[in-house]
């Protein structure tokens, strides 16, 4: 039996809470997480099962020492970084109270995280939607130029694709930062 595996697996910024979920049963089932590889590649190495809690915190890329050391400080494994995500865990065996199995202190924490993710990944994906792939899309509609039916295809199918994302990531967000009370 092999020591590591690689899993495919896709989670939008939105799914964060069942990426961790998932990360979890994971490890319950004798997998520990090592790292992610962009865009949606897992790479586990075997362990003995354990219940253990995984938390992931957006900062892109502006954590610091301090930062993860508060982190460590209450028992917190920090281990991996990937597209701005950090990804810590802590044993159930280590946890006293429901709050210790969280890294937030509070509500407010995690709708500004959301909100930091609104502002520093789906505002940039806006831009490039409304500046790149929609004029793109209608322009090679046009068809006056060579290989314009494919382009009219990839264009169509990033628009779709951008619309699905934005729907998609869009309500999720909507729906977590209202959960964590970030309409305020």
């Amino acid at each position: 039996m092999s020591d590591r595996k690689t899993l495919v697996r896709f989670f939008t910024i939105a799914d964060y809470e069942e990426e961790e979920l998932w990360l979890r049963e994971q490890h319950k089932n004798g997998w520990k997480l090592l790292k992610t590889v962009v865009p949606c590649f897992y790479i586990f190495e075997s362990c003995a099962p354990e219940d253990v809690v995984y938390r992931l915190d957006f900062k892109n890329n502006t954590e610091d020492r301090d930062y993860l050391q508060i982190f460590e400080d209450y028992g917190w494994e920090y281990f991996n970084s990937c597209m701005g995500w950090l990804y810590f865990r802590k044993p159930v065996s280590e946890t006293d109270t429901e709050q210790d199995s969280e890294i937030f202190s509070d509500d407010a924490s995690r709708a500004d995280m959301i909100e930091h993710i609104v502002k520093t990944r789906m505002l940039p994906l806006l831009v490039i939607f409304f500046a790149c792939v929609l004029p793109n899309c209608f322009r090679s509609l046009d068809g006056g130029y060579p290989l314009a039916n494919v382009f009219t295809i990839l264009f169509t199918v990033l628009l779709l694709l951008y619309l699905y994302l934005f729907v998609h990531c869009g309500s999720k967000l909507r729906k977590l930062k209202k959960k964590y009370g970030g309409d305020r």
